[in-house]
């Protein structure tokens, strides 16, 4: 994973700030670009080897991937 925590709202989005914008590598290969929610947006608390999982998040009409950390138990 790699990432940059935004400060700064984008309007017409989620006003929440600030966002962690992360490019999130996947068990099959690819990566995708995301947000990670759930996690406090620090450098401390977002490890480059942080073990994600992906959740939906609606938004409007639409359901978006978003990843949070993984939690004991799943593993």
């Amino acid at each position: 994973m790699s990432y940059v925590i935004n400060h700064r709202p984008i309007p017409p989005f989620d006003p929440t700030t600030p966002i962690i914008v992360a490019l999130v590598e996947l068990d099959e290969g690819p990566y995708l670009m995301s947000n990670v929610i759930g996690v406090a947006a620090d450098p401390g608390s977002l490890p480059l080897d942080l073990e994600l999982e992906v959740t939906f998040v609606e938004r409007g009409d639409m359901k978006l991937p978003m990843f949070t950390p993984l939690q004991e138990s799943a593993r």
